[in-house]
């Protein structure tokens, strides 16, 4: 489930969620079924660690890749910066 800049995941969908990925610190999301050897596979990666996820179809798949990865780019603070910095 994708709330905002946080992502709830659990074992099945379903279930309630056993753990969470906050997005702002996310720094890539992409297909990892070449990794996983598993079909419609991605992760999910921070800099502590990275999470692999299944959908049940390359549908499902595409179009969590899309919604993660646009709320990456909304919620990061990975591209922000302060007045200070110039």
């Amino acid at each position: 489930m994708l709330k905002g800049n946080k992502l709830y995941f659990s074992k099945k969908q379903g279930d309630e969620p056993h753990g969470t990925i906050d997005l702002e610190k996310c720094v890539t999301v992409k297909s990892a079924e070449e990794k996983t050897s598993k079909r419609f596979s991605f992760e999910v990666a921070t800099p502590e660690s990275v999470y692999f996820m299944y959908a049940s179809t390359e549908k499902e798949k595409d179009e969590w890749i899309g919604a993660i990865g646009r709320a990456i780019v909304k919620y990061s603070n990975v591209y922000t910066c302060d007045d200070d910095d110039y």
